[in-house]
């Protein structure tokens, strides 16, 4: 048996008995983040089923002075999903570790740090938004903010150069995964005087995590190192909630863009380990390809349905990955694809919470409160008359369809369930306004967009 599945088979054995030793659910387990117990490819939040939207204005959310008004504005327009990497990389950040004598200790925690995290978690809890934390923030591992990093063993007292094995300078990108810090783990180099250092600062984000019901856990940031450190890592979180008698949701995010690279089947081949998937590198992608990549990903794991999230969805005026309507199409595609969770990526990278960002969420919240989304499942073999990329299509057996139209565009759906006529209404995504509705008979339903930009039509039964 290989280490990735003995960590996993080990996993499950533990926390099966954590699970039978909890006895009736309590409040915890019918409150807390899991997937939705009827449509599993969705979350439930306080026992009732949650579409996530977000954006923000930056990953380490936590560490950011306007925390507070920054979360009423996402609460504001319908957001309810962030991002939170336990990074240090920006100014005015602190470490999680003290100093003594210009060195960090990494037997000592930095309050500051702390505090700024339980802050977070408080404020984000009280407005029922959703946290996907990043345990390891992979580009602080690297370069000139690894040759700052507490965990670099010229910069602390706990360990030497010889005894971690550890590298002073890696000046390369972390896609060459040339740090040891990230081999630690059984199955790699084992590096026990470094892993200790890591299972104690894993451990203090779980001391104050896990006292809440609204947080997912990724274990990395674009990682390309082997599979068996994000599956240490997972199993160490969920025996770490098991002990509790709690059960919390896992991922990997991997590097690669291309979705079907053999690096995210540890994560997708893998439920015992990791609960959920994230797809956000998916999201270098445009069109068409964007789109199918994700449903390639629904019929791999039909048979072990998990939500799938995409945190972080590029595109920007001016950045490297797009422009700001690729990363609007972005995010509309990735919601008619049936995924359970997206978020507009930081500025540079992604249009974050900008007043672009707002009306997207205002009106992707609108569109999907207008039917029962969580029913629904991808379905764009109801169109015809389609081309690449013109429409998309969201359906459920009682007849309900969704359509989004990136653009200007005309095809006809045929509901899966017949009825005697359909009552058809458009929105105007762009404007956040909806038309009059209009009647319509027969099997199939012919719509053509009411003008020039983002549209969806709701056809429900009469």
């Amino acid at each position: 048996m290989n280490g990735f599945l003995r960590i996993g088979m080990m996993a499950l054995l533990v926390l099966t008995s954590g699970s039978l030793s909890m006895g009736a659910e309590g409040d915890s387990e019918k409150n807390r983040i899991k997937p939705y117990a009827e449509n599993p490819h969705y979350w439930q939040y306080k026992g009732k089923p949650v579409l996530l939207l977000g954006g923000s204005v930056e990953d380490n959310l936590f560490q950011i002075p306007d925390l507070v008004p920054h979360l009423e504005l996402l609460a504001s327009v319908g957001g309810n999903y962030v991002r939170n990497t336990m990074s240090s990389r920006d100014p005015g950040n602190v470490q999680p570790f003290a100093k003594v004598e210009g060195k960090y200790d990494l037997e000592r925690l930095n309050p500051e740090y702390w505090r700024r995290f339980e802050t977070f978690l408080a404020e984000t809890a009280k407005r029922d938004i959703i946290v996907q934390i990043e345990v390891w923030a992979t580009f602080d591992y690297y370069r000139e903010l690894w040759a700052g990093g507490p965990f670099n063993p010229r910069n602390n007292v706990n360990y030497t150069v010889e005894a971690s094995r550890l590298p002073v300078e890696v000046n390369s990108h972390p896609v060459r995964a040339q740090n040891d810090f990230f081999r630690s783990v059984p199955g790699a180099k084992d590096l026990k005087v470094v892993r200790k250092h890591q299972e104690r600062f894993v451990s203090e984000i779980l001391a104050h995590s896990l006292r809440y019901d609204h947080v997912l856990y990724c274990m990395d940031n674009e990682t390309a190192v082997g599979p068996e450190w994000g599956a240490y890592w997972a199993t160490f979180i969920r025996q770490s909630a098991a002990k509790q008698g709690k059960q919390v949701e896992v991922t990997e995010m991997w590097d690669p863009w291309d979705i079907r690279h053999p690096k995210h089947q540890a994560t997708i081949d893998h439920p015992e380990t990791y609960t959920f998937i994230d797809v956000s590198q998916n999201n270098h992608q445009k069109g068409q390809a964007h789109y199918d990549n994700p449903q390639w990903l629904r019929a791999r794991i039909k048979d072990h349905p998990r939500p799938i999230n995409s945190i972080k969805i590029y595109g920007a005026d001016g950045g490297r990955f797009g422009n700001s309507r690729d990363g609007i199409e972005r995010f509309w595609r990735n919601i008619f694809g049936g995924l359970a969770a997206v978020r507009f990526h930081r500025p540079d990278s992604g249009i974050g919470l900008s007043e672009k960002a707002q009306r997207m969420i205002r009106s992707a919240r609108t569109v999907t409160d207008a039917f029962d989304l969580f029913a629904c499942e991808p379905r764009n073999d109801l169109l015809s008359d389609r081309q690449p990329n013109e429409a998309y299509c969201l359906a459920n057996a009682s007849g309900e369809c969704v359509v989004y139209f990136p653009a200007e565009g005309q095809v006809a759906v045929k509901p899966i369930k017949q009825a005697g006529g359909w009552q058809a209404r458009w929105f105007n995504i762009d404007a956040g306004a909806w038309s009059a509705a209009r009647t319509v008979a027969g099997q199939t339903v012919a719509l053509q967009t009411p003008g020039k930009g983002q549209w969806a039509a709701v056809v429900k039964p009469q």
